[in-house]
């Protein structure tokens, strides 16, 4: 079974194929705008990976003065 991780990964890659398909292409050129577009899917993706894997954040370091 695939990590959710990879499962996440596969389909942000899909999803990216899907926004450059020559026929979603032509469906926006068409007029179609759906309330939720594949750039809100693949948003819904990055921050779900966020939640399974946060990224590391670098904090600098404090001087203490004596």
């Amino acid at each position: 079974m695939k990590t959710l991780s990879e499962l996440i990964t596969e389909a942000s890659l899909l999803i990216g194929e899907i926004s450059v398909h020559p026929d979603y292409e032509a469906l926006i050129e068409k007029g179609y705008y759906p309330d939720l577009t594949v750039g809100d899917a693949y948003t819904a993706l990055v921050y779900l990976s966020c939640e399974i894997d946060p990224p590391p954040i670098k904090v600098p370091e404090i001087e203490v003065n004596p």
